[in-house]
């Protein structure tokens, strides 16, 4: 199994996601993220689908969505040549006297505290998948009540990677 980051340009139109996000469960594709947004133009929509399969499926995936009306470009965003991030919030149970710990881990990684009750932190981060697997792990010992993944979002380097609106 292999995996992509795919990103599309599509008009900003009702059903699109919907849309595209069909195309996958009706050939039984694997999307293991998607996200979307608007651009600078309110009118078109930037979407980031990480999908994995084999070379052949993934291949045919780029294919089936460069055929979708509303869809402007499509790119594979290279690990090389472009900058993933994603943004998790954990809800984790800790009493006070575990407190500052968890907070001293969070600061390691560049977290920040967002919400602070009795028994539990909700801690943000922004990083790639490894940097938050590897906080995930180092919060081992303590018990994770909730947690909430965006999905990779990402922009490919410098300027020659820019999906300009035809």
């Amino acid at each position: 199994m292999q995996k992509k980051v795919f990103q599309i340009i599509v008009n900003n139109t009702s059903g699109v996601l919907s849309r595209i996000s069909g195309l996958f469960s009706r050939r039984g594709y694997n999307v293991e993220s998607i996200t979307a947004g608007t651009t600078t133009d309110d009118g078109i929509t930037r979407i980031t689908i990480v999908a994995s399969g084999d070379l052949e499926a993934l291949e045919q995936i780029e294919k089936q969505l460069a055929k979708l009306e509303d869809v402007l470009t499509i790119k594979e965003l290279k690990p090389d040549e472009s900058v993933y991030r994603e943004l998790i919030l954990l809800k984790v149970k800790v009493l006070p006297q575990d407190r500052q710990s968890v907070m001293s881990v969070a600061d390691i990684f560049r977290a920040k505290i967002i919400d602070v009750a009795p028994e539990s932190l909700i801690i943000e981060l922004t990083g790639n998948q490894q940097k938050i697997d590897a906080f995930i792990s180092l919060l081992e010992g303590y018990e994770i009540l909730e947690q909430a993944r965006t999905g990779i979002a990402g922009l490919g380097r410098g300027t020659e990677h820019i999906l300009y609106r035809e």
